[in-house]
C-alpha cells in the first residue's frame, strides 16, 4: 500500500487566506513516482461545551447558520483564537453565548470535525456547577438559549432535528456516560 504522508509533498499552493479559515492544495509523490493533489482546509480548532445546569439537564442554543440556511439546535461551541488556551476559549465562548459560567471544567474529548479535507479539532469540555450571568454575542450573532432536559435533547438527535455533528456527538459522550454510571 503506498501511503501519502507529508513528507510526499512536492508543492503546497496557498489558495487562501482569511479570518476563519485558510486553504490550501499540496501536491504529493510517493516513493513509487505516483503523484496526488489534497486540498485542504486548515482550521485553529474550536471548542464545544456541554453545559449542565443540573445532572439532568443541558443547555443548546438555537441560531440560524447562513452555510446550510437553516436553523439548528446545537451546544454552544466556538473558535479557538491563535495562542489562546483552550479552557479559557471554553469560558470565554460559553459566557458568550449563553450567559451562563461554570466553576467546575472538565474535557471530555476531542475529535476532528472533517478530516477528509480539513485539519479543524474541536476540544469538547462539560461545564457544572453554572451560574446564570448575561449573555454577550458577537455583533454576527444571534442566538436563543434553551434548557432542556438531557433524555430530549438526545431525542431530538434521534428525531433527526439536531444534525449539528459536535451537537450529536457531545450529547451521544453524556448519554453513553449517564447509561454506564448505572
Amino acid at each position: 500500500m503506498a501511503l501519502f504522508t507529508r513528507e510526499h509533498t512536492i508543492k503546497t499552493e496557498r489558495i487562501h487566506e482569511g479570518h476563519i479559515i485558510n486553504l490550501r492544495v499540496d501536491y504529493l509523490r510517493n516513493a513509487e513516482g505516483k503523484e496526488v493533489v489534497r486540498e485542504l482546509v486548515e482550521h485553529n480548532g474550536g471548542v464545544t461545551i456541554c453545559c449542565r445546569p443540573d445532572e439532568q439537564s443541558i443547555v443548546l442554543i438555537k441560531q440560524y447558520r447562513y452555510s446550510v440556511d437553516e436553523l439548528l439546535y446545537e451546544l454552544p461551541a466556538g473558535r479557538i483564537e491563535r495562542g489562546e488556551d483552550l479552557l479559557e476559549a471554553a469560558k470565554r465562548e460559553l459566557a458568550e453565548e449563553t450567559g451562563y459560567i461554570a466553576k467546575n471544567w472538565r474535557e471530555i474529548s476531542r475529535v476532528y470535525t472533517a478530516p477528509g479535507f480539513c485539519n479543524e479539532m474541536l476540544y469538547m469540555y462539560e461545564a457544572t456547577d453554572v451560574t446564570m450571568t448575561e449573555q454577550s454575542l458577537d455583533d454576527d450573532e444571534e442566538a436563543d438559549v434553551i434548557v432542556m432536559a438531557l433524555p430530549d435533547a438526545w431525542q431530538l438527535v434521534l428525531d433527526g432535528k439536531v444534525r449539528d455533528a459536535k451537537t450529536v456527538a457531545g450529547l451521544g459522550l453524556l448519554v453513553g456516560s449517564n447509561r454506564q454510571d448505572r
